[in-house]
């Protein structure tokens, strides 16, 4: 499943000159917390050209942040109940939203926010979504969740470099 999404990636961030990474999710809801856990786990490695979010629940609040980068590619990573096994990932491009099942927990629908950003960078934009095992609160990811986002933490490394 991961070597499928690693070849999604690296096709998507083909071209790309200069790529926002937004980790988002809720810290204290457990695997809710798998995009924002990729984010630090990216911080300091990556060039100057990838601008790393720690967007938590509220995405919408780093718009200006993302219209100011001049981004070519959006990569949002985020926890989402895709019908997988725990711990599996699906790269959506962000004008497919509204056809996944995918459900998110956060205020703004990402379709919504998507859509801004397409608008007002011309971007390209997906959605990096990673199925959780639980969204209980709590801290730390659960064991299949941690293995992905070890995983993915180093496809980003290797592509992003």
């Amino acid at each position: 499943m991961l070597r499928s999404i690693e070849k999604e990636l690296k096709i998507w961030l083909a071209y790309a000159e200069k790529v926002v990474v937004a980790g988002i999710g809720n810290p204290i809801r457990r695997d809710d917390y798998v995009g924002l856990k990729i984010v630090e786990n990216l911080k300091g490695m990556l060039p100057t050209n990838v601008l790393l979010l720690e967007a938590e629940t509220v995405p919408e609040s780093y718009l200006s942040d993302i219209e100011e980068f001049h981004p070519s590619h959006v990569l949002l990573i985020d926890a989402a109940f895709l019908g997988l096994k725990p711990g599996g990932a699906s790269l959506v491009d962000a004008e497919k939203i509204a056809e996944t099942s995918a459900v998110t927990t956060h205020l703004l629908p990402l379709r919504i926010f998507c859509d801004y950003i397409k608008q007002a960078s011309g971007a390209k934009i997906a959605l990096l979504l990673i199925e959780p095992m639980s969204m209980e609160f709590g801290e730390g990811l659960t064991f299949p969740v941690q293995a992905t986002a070890e995983r993915l933490t180093q496809v980003l490394l290797d592509l992003l470099c």
